[in-house]
């Protein structure tokens, strides 16, 4: 019984991944870190419409307005700037 407390409590300190996407499609796509809400900081100002980060290229993918692609997706645009991904806390 021990061992299930402590499996959990390093769950919670282990820090979001490097890069991560929305897309179901791309091989950096990981649905259960996205499950547990994962926030993005941006040159320190939050954002909620990124689709796509990586933190040691420091550059994230936002949507560009309604725009879609050929095949439905969103358009994006690269920002580059400081990248500060967390889990948000469930209250």
């Amino acid at each position: 019984m021990t061992a299930l407390p402590s499996a959990n409590k390093n769950a919670m300190t282990e820090p979001p991944p490097d890069r991560l996407s929305n897309d179901p499609n791309s091989p950096h796509h990981d649905a259960a870190f996205l499950e547990r809400g994962v926030g993005i900081r941006f040159n320190g100002t939050e954002k909620t419409n990124v689709e796509e980060y990586c933190v040691s290229e420091g550059w994230i993918r936002v949507a560009a307005g309604k725009a879609k692609d050929r095949a439905g997706n969103p358009m994006t645009i690269k920002l580059r700037g400081k990248v500060e991904p967390y889990f948000r806390q469930e209250s």
